[in-house]
C-alpha cells in the first residue's frame, strides 16, 4: 500500500475476496460506500456458508455410508471456508 495517502476520516478494510493472482484487496474509504456494503454482504454470506458446511460435515460424519468421494469433498470445501473465515477474522482484527 506504499504510495497511498489515507485522509484522516479514511480507514483501509481488508476485502473478503481475493484479486488478481490471489492477492488481497484492500478498499480506501468511510466504510459507508457501495463496495464496503458488498464487503459486508459477502462476508455475511461466507460466514453463513461455513456454520452450514460445519453442520453438513458432523453429519456426514455420522453418516457410516458415505462415500470416500464424499468424505474428499469435505476438507476441500472446509479448506476453501476456512481461508474465507481467516481472511475475514483478518480484516476485522487489522
Amino acid at each position: 500500500m506504499s504510495g497511498v495517502r489515507l485522509l484522516p476520516w479514511a480507514g483501509v478494510r481488508l476485502l473478503p475476496w481475493a484479486g488478481v493472482q490471489g492477492k488481497p484487496c484492500y478498499l480506501v474509504s468511510d466504510g459507508l460506500g457501495p463496495v464496503a456494503r458488498l464487503a459486508d454482504t459477502v462476508e455475511r454470506v461466507q460466514l453463513g456458508r461455513a456454520d452450514d458446511l460445519l453442520d453438513h460435515a458432523a453429519d456426514m460424519l455420522a453418516d457410516r455410508r458415505a462415500t470416500p468421494g464424499q468424505l474428499r469433498f469435505l476438507p476441500a470445501r472446509m479448506s476453501e471456508s476456512l481461508t474465507d473465515v481467516l481472511r475475514i477474522a483478518e480484516s476485522r482484527g487489522a
